[in-house]
């Protein structure tokens, strides 16, 4: 059997179906001998084009480990649904576990953009381009100014 990734756009009006989609597809996956290694259910996201007079589509990826007639099958299964927009299929070397780059936890990610914002302060005090420099200068320029019209 051989691994696979699969990343499937489902049109934003079907979101409700998703869950039951990927039950669809990992029933298939398990019935017929396969395993399931990952699923990640990415939410709605902005395309980077317009397909179908759609500008957002709900994501979510599958790592599996199947056979070609399996395979096809799952292929077919998107083919024929009018809810996928688009779907990428991609043979792997190993089976993929772990967290993908693209996935964010609901809960981490107000925290990740906080942690996002104090690094790239930080990353600007230790390149020398701190903000307090340039409020000196600005209020140097400052005094200079009033400096020359009480003159």
């Amino acid at each position: 059997m051989r691994h696979y990734e699969m990343v499937i756009m489902v049109h934003p009006d079907q979101s409700e179906q998703v869950p039951a989609m990927i039950e669809r597809y990992r029933g298939l996956v398990e019935g017929a001998g396969g395993k399931v290694h990952r699923v990640e259910d990415w939410g709605r996201r902005q395309l980077a084009y317009v397909i179908a007079k759609v500008r957002k589509a709900h994501y979510f990826l599958m790592n599996i480990e199947c056979d070609g007639k399996t395979l096809r099958e799952l292929e077919e299964a998107f083919r024929f649904n009018d809810a996928v927009i688009r779907k990428l299929v991609i043979q792997t070397d190993k089976a993929e576990t772990g967290q993908s780059p693209l996935f964010k936890a609901p809960e981490d990610k107000d925290h990740k953009s906080h942690d996002d914002n104090n690094e790239h302060h930080s990353r600007h005090r230790a390149d020398g381009d701190s903000d307090e420099g340039s409020d000196d200068d600005a209020h140097d320029e400052d005094s200079h100014a009033s400096s020359t019209e009480e003159a």
